[in-house]
Formats: C-alpha cells, sequence, structure tokens
C-alpha cells in the first residue's frame, strides 16, 4: 500500500498570521487542500494520513468532511483515511504516521502539507524508487555558493556546489526501515533531527538513500510573498 502523509503540525509563525499557514486561503482554497488534492489525484497513491496540530484536527476533519458531503460520487478527499494529532516536534507527527500503520511494507511518502506544489513527477518518481530501495530523498541543485563557518562567524570551509543539494519533500520510506531509524534515534539521548532521511541516514548507516530530482516550484509556503506561486 501506498500512503501519502501530509505533515501539517507547523505554527507558521514566520508568516505572521493568526492561524497556521496550512490554513490560510489562496483564492478561496486552503494551502492543505491544495497539497490534499494534489497526492489525492495521483493514481498510485492509496490513501492519505494527515497529521495535525492537535488543536485544529477538528478543522481538518470540517474540510475533509465538507468536501466529500459536495462531490458524493467520488471526491478526491475520499482518499484521507486517518486525521491524526501530532506532538510538540516535528518528529513527533512522523512517528504519529509510522505508528499507525502496521505493514512494514506499507510505502510512506512523507510530505510538508505547506509545499502544495509538489508535482506528479516528483509523487511517481518518489513511488517508482521504493520499488528498489527502502529510503527516498526528493532535492534540487543548490544555485549560491555555501559556506561553513566557524563559530566565531569565519569562513572554515566552501564545499563544492556540484555535490550540494536542497532537500524537498516527499520523503519516501519502506515503513519497517523508518520504524527502524527512529527505534535507534528515540535511545539516542542526543537525537535531534530536522528530517526523516536524516534519521535513516544516521542510524541506519548502511541503507542507501536514493535522491530523485525536485522542482523548484516545489517549495514550502513559509512567507507572505510566497503565496503569490499560489494565485498565478
Amino acid at each position: 500500500m501506498i500512503v501519502a502523509v501530509l505533515l501539517a503540525g507547523g505554527s507558521g509563525s514566520r508568516m505572521g498570521a493568526n492561524k497556521p499557514k496550512q490554513f490560510l486561503e489562496v483564492n478561496g482554497k486552503t494551502i492543505l487542500e491544495y497539497t490534499i488534492e494534489a497526492f489525492a489525484d495521483n493514481k498510485n497513491v492509496d490513501e492519505i494520513c494527515i497529521v495535525s496540530k492537535a488543536d485544529f484536527v477538528h478543522d481538518v476533519e470540517q474540510i475533509v468532511e465538507r468536501h466529500c458531503k459536495e462531490n458524493k460520487d467520488g471526491s478526491l478527499y475520499s482518499k484521507v483515511k486517518r486525521i491524526l494529532p501530532g506532538g510538540k516536534e516535528r518528529y513527533d507527527s512522523s512517528l504519529a504516521a509510522i505508528n499507525a500503520y502496521q505493514d512494514d511494507n506499507t510505502k510512506l511518502l512523507l510530505h510538508d502539507a505547506v509545499r502544495p506544489l509538489v508535482t506528479q513527477r516528483i509523487i511517481d518518481d518518489c513511488i517508482q524508487a521504493l520499488d528498489e530501495y527502502n529510503a527516498v530523498d526528493v532535492a534540487i541543485p543548490c544555485t549560491d555558493t555555501i559556506i561553513q563557518v566557524t563559530e566565531h562567524g569565519t569562513i572554515c570551509q566552501t564545499p563544492s556546489r556540484s555535490t550540494l543539494r536542497n532537500v524537498q519533500t516527499p520523503q519516501g520510506f519502506r515503513r519497517g526501515t523508518i520504524r527502524l531509524a527512529y527505534e535507534k534515534a528515540l535511545k539516542d539521548p542526543s537525537f535531534q533531527t530536522t528530517d526523516d532521511c536524516g534519521v535513516v541516514f544516521k542510524y541506519l548507516p548502511e541503507t542507501p538513500i536514493k535522491v530523485i530530482d525536485g522542482d523548484v516550484r516545489n517549495i514550502k509556503i513559509t512567507y507572505p510573498n510566497d503565496l503569490l506561486l499560489l494565485q498565478n
């Protein structure tokens, strides 16, 4: 089974809005709705799981219920099978979805709910790569020079751009792989992470992570100006 997991637990503080950015509307539709529809429209995705901030689970349920009632004869939103509360940290949301499924062969596509412009090509490539790999990342080449600095704020290294990538989502996993990686990570008292592939890379170093090409438009909506991309 192929499950798209939409991680919608962020607060969106940098957006400066009075509600999480996934609930901001553009052209009469929330960012979350755009993202749900991108995955629901993919014929290879069997179901969708949404992990929300606990205080907004009801809001997500209302969005899904409204669409299902308005389109009784085959709403795309009927693919949404689970709406789960997340936790304090981003990885708590990932774990909520991982623990909601039992089959270790399930393919999980963990995606930022505020990346509504993900393409069908990216989704398809992730799913196809999971036929051969147990972990898949999405990334685009870095266009800016990256520097590494010391604790004193001086340059200590300038890595070659040819080997650097900017990470996007979805990140795909066989459920058994990401489950085992987190089991090991949670036993580490110094565990910190910002993304799920990083957990696999650190705690299952023998597991190759396939990197597929992302898209420059597949941005994470972060600042008010980013909303302009959805308006076009």
